[in-house]
Order: structure tokens, then C-alpha cells, then sequence
């Protein structure tokens, strides 16, 4: 028989690889774009299980909501105003033509419409940093450079949550918890660590592959582990 290695499960959709779908609020995207200033009101900042950053709820004047990214200094009751032409002040959203050059954003489209992709976790702000014709140029938090469209919207403001990492687990229990509103297993055991039987890294007299790690695309799914399609093996030149 087989092995049934952790890749294997978790392509087989058990409770404890599933989504914990159920719990969450709602979907952070903005809505379809318009060539007019929207109005509308923070009602409400909710917490959502899993997102790591809080949301705000805004209701519009004609009565419809969505859900967008808090920003640190947004409070309930506040007005904010979505659209092209709207002020580039806290908790506002605008496309990258309207936002001076210097500005903190976040949840950033990549497309126009597509309803925001970057910049959406908890103090994962990110800056604009020059303008030429028809793109924008935005420091993403990695420190990389993107070129967007004008016309893509993003938020004026840093994620709230920003000190999340600063607070210690403590405890294994709280990586538990932290890591289950995640879909995500934890604790992983390493391979080097399991036996033989149980993984195609385990066995031996000690803790060691004893094999090399890459593996073809096309390797079968009870031993493709490791580096799976590696575009490159070996220490780099000048590497220390």
C-alpha cells in the first residue's frame, strides 16, 4: 500500500484541511467603477475571523454597502467619499491620478475594477511614488516597484492592526488558533522527521533526505515533495 502523504490529504477536502468559510464577514471589494463622487458612512468596524485586519462597513447614500479595509484613524460615523474628483483625505477611495505622490494607500487594484488585490493586510501600507502619463508607480510594502493604471482606486491610509507581529504567542495554542481561522494545518511535521513509511523524506539513522529534494512536474502525487519543478539547484555565485 501507498503512502498517504500531507499533500495527498489535504487535496481530499477533510474537516481539517477544509475553509472555515463560514466564518467569515464578507468580502473586502470596492464597487463597479463610476465617474461621480459616492458619499457614504462608516457604520460599523468588524472584526473578521481569519483577515488579518479589521473591516468597516460603509453604507452609501442609496442604501447599498460594502465592505473595505479600516485604516488606522477611521472611526464610526465618519463620511467617506469613493470615486474620482473625491478628496485624497483618510479612509477616502480614488483612482492613482487623483492621490499627490508621497500618499500611504492600500488595497490597491491591478486592474481597474477588479475591486482591490494589493496592500490589504495589517500594516501592509504601501506609497506612491512617481507619475508618467498613463501609469502610476507605487512602493508595494515588499520594497518592490509596480506600475499600475491611473485609473485603478486604492485607499488613502495605513491598514489597521499594524502591531499584530509585536505581540508574542506565548504558547502553542495561540499559533493553534492563529493558524485554524487560516485553513491552514499546524503544527507541520517535517518529512526528515516521519518514517519511512509515512513520507519519501523519512527513515534513515538520522534526520536527513539522503536524497536530492527536486522533483519533476510530472512526479507521481505519493512523491512529490520537496523542491517540486525547481528552476534551479546549488548555491548561487557569490552567495556566502
Amino acid at each position: 500500500m501507498g503512502k498517504r502523504i500531507l499533500v495527498q490529504r489535504m487535496g481530499r477536502g477533510s474537516p481539517t484541511f477544509r475553509s472555515p468559510s463560514h466564518l467569515r464577514v464578507a468580502p473586502v471589494r470596492y464597487l463597479p467603477l463610476t465617474d461621480k463622487v459616492i458619499r457614504g458612512v462608516v457604520t460599523e468596524l468588524v472584526h473578521d475571523p481569519g483577515r488579518w485586519v479589521p473591516l468597516a462597513r460603509i453604507v452609501l447614500e442609496d442604501g447599498s454597502e460594502f465592505y473595505n479595509v479600516a485604516v488606522e484613524g477611521l472611526r464610526v460615523g465618519q463620511t467617506v467619499e469613493i470615486g474620482p474628483g473625491a478628496t485624497p483625505s483618510l479612509g477616502n477611495v480614488l483612482p492613482l491620478r487623483d492621490i499627490p505622490e508621497g500618499t500611504r494607500i492600500c488595497n490597491i487594484e491591478i486592474r481597474p475594477g477588479d475591486g482591490g488585490k494589493l496592500a490589504r493586510s495589517a500594516g501592509a501600507v504601501a506609497v506612491i511614488i512617481g507619475k508618467a502619463r498613463d501609469r502610476v508607480i507605487v512602493q508595494l510594502p515588499s520594497g518592490k516597484q509596480k506600475s499600475l493604471p491611473v485609473n485603478a482606486r486604492a485607499t488613502i491610509g495605513t491598514p489597521a492592526g499594524s502591531g499584530r507581529i509585536e505581540k508574542p504567542l506565548l504558547k502553542a495554542g495561540a499559533s493553534y488558533y492563529k493558524w485554524k481561522v487560516k485553513a491552514r494545518k499546524w503544527p507541520r511535521v517535517r518529512g526528515v522527521a516521519m518514517n519511512a513509511v509515512s513520507h519519501p523524506h523519512g527513515g534513515g539513522s538520522h534526520q536527513s533526505e539522503s536524497k536530492p529534494t527536486t522533483v519533476s512536474r510530472r512526479a507521481s502525487p505519493g512523491r512529490k515533495v520537496g523542491h517540486i519543478a525547481a528552476r534551479r539547484t546549488g548555491r548561487r555565485k557569490g552567495a556566502h
